[in-house]
């Protein structure tokens, strides 16, 4: 029986690329994160004819046409308060001052729990790269298809989350020379599998509200295969070429009449540079290992719950922050994922009217293992245990919005994670940005904050939402 595989990979450091922002007068980034899920949709029972791929061609039916964005400023311009101005408004021109972020506390607590626990080995997910995947599944999918994955979404109808999933895009959008945020997302159509007339509505709407591109060609190809690599280096940065193994894990197949690529990629700087590296110890659930800890002292918020403690390290220009968690002695990092209060403390920054109550603003010498570690999750498990059974199902699965194919099911869901940081992203310039930026004296009251034992950490946007959750049990 043919299977119909899920992959993605997530968060791939490119070192190149960082050794050569260290060459420029101004490297910036902190390391360059980026997500490929690709949905590959065949036929489980019924043989597709042989195709002969000499000479066979591959062309986009559209392209996406993203947002123009004004660029950040040269902070040596004469010109450079107008140029702000103009940034800003750009910035905020891409906000939805919408109801869009219900719903997306449940989703990510529910899949945290299922893709990041019960394991001994480092893991990250990308909540908002899958969440625009599965809603552009829902796009192509029917009946109860469709309705288990707008359940796991919460979602009352496709058309609200539709909206919903355009408000996440557009909010999230930032390409301004300094940081980068983009969920893209592609269809892929083989040039025999026969479409519905009512797939031409489904891919105007996929291209308006999703950004989505369009192509068709001999999925069974190399050229084709080629131009679906060249998409997906493209939307990623390169970050993805290097992986060879993954990269071949992710070519159509003969039985493939049809694929769904999303993918996000994003970079962005430290507000503040760490200072300087130093050898420590880290304790991990294995083993004890000796590695370089990134250490800065910084003037900032202490928060605390009744089995946590945590801060942050920001990023600069709308980039949002990175939220370290530390379990308290005694207590386990897959206890922190199923304790609701940790959600909500991740969920609450960016509720003004609703702040964290337990929070000090304190001297924090933050002190932070360089990382870069790899996973591999298998979604598709997770998903059945959340009610998305039916698109695994030969039998049961509709994809009758786009073709009246039966026997076309998902067989494999596949999240292949690689995610790093350091200190050689922030500058001299995000240092002085920062001290002409900062208030008053600092308090009285200094703290350690030392991750030298298992964490979960997260990268929120400048909305609070998560892009990406993480946990390090050993380094």
């Amino acid at each position: 029986m043919n299977k119909h595989d899920i992959y993605e990979a997530i968060e791939n450091i490119d070192n190149d690329i960082l050794k050569r922002s260290e060459r420029r007068k101004k490297p910036w980034w902190i390391g360059l994160t980026a997500a490929a899920l690709i949905i590959a949709i065949g036929i489980g029972t019924m043989p597709i004819n042989n195709k002969n791929s000499a000479g066979a061609g591959a062309y986009g039916i559209s392209e996406a046409n993203y947002p123009k964005m004004a660029k950040y400023p040269d902070e040596n311009s004469p010109t450079f308060d107008k140029d702000y101005e103009k940034w800003s408004n750009s910035i905020q021109g891409q906000r939805r001052e919408t109801d869009y972020k219900n719903g997306v506390q449940p989703f990510v607590e529910l899949t945290a729990q299922q893709f990041l626990s019960d394991t001994e080995q480092n893991k990250v997910y990308s909540p908002l790269n899958v969440y625009m995947a599965l809603a552009m599944l829902a796009e192509i999918t029917g009946s109860e298809s469709r309705q288990q994955i707008l359940d796991l979404l919460s979602s009352d109808s496709i058309e609200s989350l539709r909206t919903q999933a355009n408000d996440i895009w557009n909010t999230h959008y930032i390409n301004d020379g300094a940081t980068t945020s983009i969920l893209a997302s592609s269809i892929w159509f083989d040039d025999e599998i026969k479409l519905k007339e009512q797939t031409k509505q489904v891919a105007d709407i996929v291209k308006e509200n999703y950004y989505t591109s369009l192509y068709k060609g001999d999925m069974s190809s190399s050229e084709f295969n080629k131009v679906f690599k060249e998409w997906l280096s493209e939307q990623t940065g390169g970050l993805l070429d290097e992986l060879d193994e993954q990269i071949e894990n992710i070519e159509f197949t003969p039985d493939t009449i049809m694929a769904l690529a999303t993918t996000i990629y994003f970079r962005s700087k430290w507000y503040q540079e760490f200072e300087d590296t130093k050898s420590n110890i880290f304790h991990g659930v294995i083993s004890d290992e000796t590695c370089d800890f990134m250490n800065v002292t910084q003037t900032g918020n202490y928060f605390w719950g009744n089995k946590f403690s945590a801060t942050y390290h920001s990023l600069d220009n709308h980039g949002g922050k990175m939220y370290f968690i530390l379990p308290d002695e005694g207590v386990e990092v897959n206890e922190l994922l199923y304790d609701k209060e940790v959600m909500d403390f991740i969920f609450s920054q960016n509720d003004w009217e609703n702040e964290w109550e337990n929070k000090k603003e304190i001297v924090i010498n933050l002190s932070v293992p360089k990382f870069d570690i790899t996973s591999q999750i298998n979604l598709q498990k997770g998903l059945e245990n959340l009610g998305v059974t039916d698109v695994f199902d030969s039998e049961k699965s509709d994809f009758s919005p786009v073709t009246d194919m039966k026997n076309t099911y998902i067989g494999k869901a596949q999240h292949d994670v690689r995610f790093a940081i350091d200190e050689k992203g922030v500058t001299a310039t995000a240092y002085t940005v920062m001290l002409k930026c900062g208030g008053g004296a600092p308090p009285d009251d200094e703290i350690d904050f030392v991750l030298d034992r298992p964490f979960l950490f997260t990268i929120t946007s400048d909305d609070g939402l998560p892009l990406f959750i993480g946990v390090v049990n050993q380094l």
